[in-house]
């Protein structure tokens, strides 16, 4: 383990990468390390002035290769905390391949994924909470996990990851006066125990929890959607995503595959599946989408049981309730418009089969009662407003080692052992920030960048 400024990876080589997709009509080729200024007075016709783009031409000797804007970031104050430029270039593949050979050309290397990010957290600009959070703004689907990733790149997360380290290294310290003069403060500090952790243990409790909670907000979930045939499973679909997605018809059957969809459910990311109707078939292929439908519904986050509520509940109907024992579930009683009285009854007798389910009365037809399916939905997912403060699984991983391992230290009578375990509990939570790192950590973490990010 490292930890930030001890050099573990050199970053002494200036490198640069196109930012933006190819083809647009604009293309930003950015680059980092301690040749930036002399690469960008040898290139740019322009004037060099800090942190203000000018207008000039790229010229390869009397070569002009194009006419564009360029700007300068001195270190410590960009983004890397090194020096660095952006030039924002015509979008064609011309001048992007001509730029980036005349960039090679001057010593400058071909930026690998994740690279301006990584120097950022190796020259203190970011922590790795803050590092991760680049990549879930960059790839958030939504404005609520845009705004859960904001709020850790702004720091939220960190703070109070840093507040608990402040806590238990105040400890620490009582624990290590305590080993050296044990006759006079062992009895002491040790009585002092459960004080000094337990508040350490209930905000690492909470912050666990809201991770689990919100590790969706980042995620995703998977929402299926399962029924005997015709009951209104692929209308409910198409007036879930508000369009005429998945093929409707009066005849049972018409899925025989799964759909799959993306949707913003009230700001969560949700992938909606639609699925064969359950039921008995001797058809070779309905039978296969059967067994699909079946295994789609066993790995949900959240079931929605489409019932046809323009008749009594079935015996099909209630063997399938049986079936969703133990998956989080909405009843979602369709075509109450054709019968608003038996689906009322249908609603009635679901909630006595399972209590503990939530109903929804709606009609594909009309849209009744679809929004607050939706909501419905939304709420059992964790779409509270309350704020997702811990969305990432690494995360999460580091203050679960973390809380158990103060829970052990609570029943611990030995000072060198406590104070082994707290050592161990912000090893763990220095993980989280990046205050102690791996190489192989940083790679796995940065791996997922894009190039030039």
């Amino acid at each position: 383990m490292s930890a930030v400024g001890e050099n573990l990876i050199s970053v002494s080589n200036t490198v640069f990468a196109l930012s933006t997709p190819m083809g647009g009509a604009i293309a930003v080729i950015r680059a980092t390390g301690p040749l930036c200024r002399p690469v960008l007075e040898s290139v740019f016709s322009g004037r060099i002035s800090e942190r203000l783009l000018s207008f000039g031409r790229i010229s390869d000797g009397g070569k002009v290769l194009d006419e564009c804007m360029a700007v300068f970031f001195p270190a410590p104050h960009s983004y890397t905390g090194e020096d660095m430029f952006e030039l924002d270039l015509h979008g064609s593949y011309a001048v992007v391949t001509a730029v980036s050979r005349l960039l090679l050309a001057k010593g400058l290397e071909p930026a690998p994924a994740g690279e301006f990010t990584k120097r950022a957290f190796l020259n203190g600009r970011m922590d790795l909470v803050q590092a991760d959070a680049v990549m879930d703004l960059i790839n958030s689907e939504t404005e609520r996990s845009a705004r859960a990733a904001m709020d850790q790149l702004r720091g939220g997360l960190s703070a109070r990851i840093r507040a608990i380290e402040e806590q238990l290294l105040d400890f620490g310290s009582e624990l290590g006066a305590a080993l050296d003069y044990p006759e006079e403060m062992e009895d002491e500090v040790l009585s002092s125990v459960p004080g000094a952790l337990l508040p350490a243990l209930s905000e690492l409790g909470s912050l666990i929890e809201n991770g689990k909670t919100n590790k969706i907000v980042r995620d995703g979930a998977k929402l299926v959607i399962i029924g005997r045939p015709n009951a209104g499973k692929s209308s409910l679909l198409n007036a879930l995503l508000n369009e005429d997605r998945a093929i409707v018809t009066e005849y049972a059957g018409t899925t025989r595959d799964i759909l799959e969809e993306k949707l913003s459910l009230c700001g969560l990311p949700v992938r909606l599946v639609d699925t064969a109707g359950l039921r008995e078939s001797a058809d070779p292929v309905e039978a296969i989408g059967i067994g699909r439908a079946e295994k789609q519904a066993e790995t949900a986050e959240l079931v929605l049981l489409v019932i046809d509520g323009s008749e009594p509940l079935s015996c099909g109907d209630r063997e399938l309730v049986k079936k969703t024992s133990g998956m989080l579930v909405i009843f979602v009683i369709n075509k109450q418009d054709l019968a608003p009285e038996t689906a009322l009854a249908a609603e009635k007798e679901l909630t006595a089969l399972r209590a503990d389910a939530e109903t929804a009365v709606i009609s594909c037809k009309t849209r009744s009662g679809i929004d607050e399916l939706a909501r419905k939905a939304a709420a059992l997912l964790g779409a509270g407003e309350g704020g997702a403060i811990v969305t990432n699984e690494r995360h999460i991983a580091l203050m679960e080692l973390a809380k158990a391992e103060l829970e052990k230290a609570l029943d611990e009578s030995s000072t060198d052992l406590v104070s082994e375990l707290v050592a161990s509990a912000l090893s763990a939570l220095a993980g989280i920030t990046g205050r102690e790192f791996s190489e192989e950590l940083l790679d796995r973490i940065f791996s997922r960048f894009c190039v030039g990010k």
